[in-house]
């Protein structure tokens, strides 16, 4: 079965696997769960189902999702029991999907704060007002 593979920070790729469950565990390392994004349900994104408790890291958005770790598209279609089965994408979706999910997520680490110490400039000294001059009296 020829399918899309999505890893963070990388560029999809194509690949061959075998139409069993443990070719499909292997490529997302863990159990398979799917996500329907495609109205015509001509293709099936395939993650991780624990992603979010794995630690893996953003990828990218498919559907309503932000998928983790390492993910795969492949076609849908009707088998001959008539049931819905992962398929090899074509030349086409694969072109397409490549496109529409070109971008990944890029998370920027949070940089930790440490504590410095300033001086106070003449705007700050200011903004408490000036200690040596009285109020104005106001005339009415």
């Amino acid at each position: 079965m020829r399918i899309l593979v999505f890893e963070p920070l990388k560029e999809p790729y194509v690949k061959d696997i075998e139409d069993d469950i443990q070719a499909m565990q292997e490529v997302v390392g863990g159990s398979i769960e799917p996500i329907y994004f495609e109205q015509t349900n001509d293709a099936l994104c395939w993650c991780n189902d624990e992603f979010l408790l794995n630690g893996s890291k953003p990828n990218r958005i498919v559907g309503n999702t932000l998928v983790h770790g390492t993910f795969y598209i492949s076609g849908n279609c009707l088998n001959e029991y008539g049931e819905w089965d992962s398929c090899s994408l074509t030349d086409d979706q694969i072109k397409k999907y490549s496109e529409m999910f070109e971008t990944p997520i890029i998370v920027l680490e949070q940089m930790q704060a440490t504590e410095i110490e300033v001086e106070n400039t003449p705007d700050e000294e200011m903004a408490d007002g000036p200690a040596d001059k009285p109020e104005p009296e106001i005339a009415m």
